[in-house]
Parts: C-alpha cells; sequence; structure tokens
C-alpha cells in the first residue's frame, strides 16, 4: 500500500470513534453532522502535519478541495447527500494517491455489505433494538455513512498492517 504505516497508526485512534459517530447518526437521523465532518479534517490538519512529508500533505489538501468540488456538483445533481460529501472530501486527504484503486474496490465490498445489513436489519426485529431511526423509514434511501465510515477505518487499518 501507498499509505504510510506510521501515518495510519496515528490517524486510527482520532479517525475510529469520529467514523463510529458518522454511522451513527446517519442511521439514526440520516444526517452527517458539519461536526464530524470538520472533526475528521482537523485530525487530518494537526496530525497530518507532524506523521507526513509536508510536499505530501499539501497535495493530499489539495486533493480535497477537488474531491468537494465534485461533491458539491455531485450533491447540487442530487447523486447524494451534501454530508456525504463533505464526508468524502474530508476523508479525502488520509488516502494516498497509489491506493485509490485498492480502495475503490474496497469501498464496494463494504457498500454491498453495508446495504444487505441494513436492509436485512430494517426487515426482522433487529429493528426493534432502535425503532426511531430515521433510516429505517427512508424507503430506498441508504444512510451512506455505514458504508463511508468503516471504508475509512478499514482503509487506515490495511495502511497500518501492510502500509509503506
Amino acid at each position: 500500500m501507498a499509505i504510510s504505516a506510521h501515518a495510519s497508526m496515528w490517524f486510527l485512534p482520532f479517525v475510529v470513534p469520529i467514523c463510529l459517530y458518522v454511522m451513527y447518526t446517519d442511521l439514526a437521523r440520516m444526517k452527517i453532522t458539519n461536526t464530524a465532518n470538520l472533526a475528521l479534517l482537523a485530525v487530518f490538519v494537526v496530525i497530518g502535519l507532524f506523521v507526513m512529508p509536508f510536499d505530501q500533505y499539501l497535495w493530499r489538501l489539495g486533493g480535497m478541495v477537488i474531491v468537494l468540488i465534485v461533491g458539491i456538483i455531485l450533491n447540487a445533481a442530487g447523486v447524494m447527500g451534501a454530508g456525504d460529501s463533505k464526508f468524502i472530501a474530508a476523508a479525502a486527504p488520509f488516502v494516498a494517491l497509489g491506493d485509490l484503486i485498492m480502495l475503490a474496490w474496497l469501498f464496494c465490498a463494504v457498500m454491498i455489505a453495508a446495504i444487505v445489513t441494513h436492509r436485512a436489519a430494517r426487515m426482522t426485529g433487529l429493528r426493534n433494538l432502535a425503532p426511531h431511526w430515521t433510516s429505517w423509514e427512508k424507503g430506498k434511501k441508504f444512510p451512506m455513512g455505514l458504508a463511508l465510515g468503516p471504508t475509512l477505518i478499514i482503509y487506515l487499518s490495511l495502511g497500518f498492517l501492510y502500509g509503506a
């Protein structure tokens, strides 16, 4: 993997609680909060400065801007929610450019697992454990935070184990 194992090790303890919060709020309220997105970005801005080469750090922040612009366009086109696009932009700096194809495959696998799990829970008694979650009632709409959060956690975990 192109991501540094050292950087992954430092990012993980801060990113995991944010991603778990994103998963919960998206399931419960179909919202990924700006606070969570800003916290994720703050983790990269502060920790990335110390654990990455400065030029790579700046390139990744530049990439985040591009991802944010694309996300705004996709949100305006109705393809994804605003919180989803902001989360993807805030998560973008954590991803090494050389890992994009692997990340795409990882996201596909996590997305399939998340959809199957959510739909199965919605149709069974598991739904009664959290009967007031908004995501149960949204029909075909899906809480993308349930897939986005674990994707970032798994990517950084793999980076810690197998990173450069």
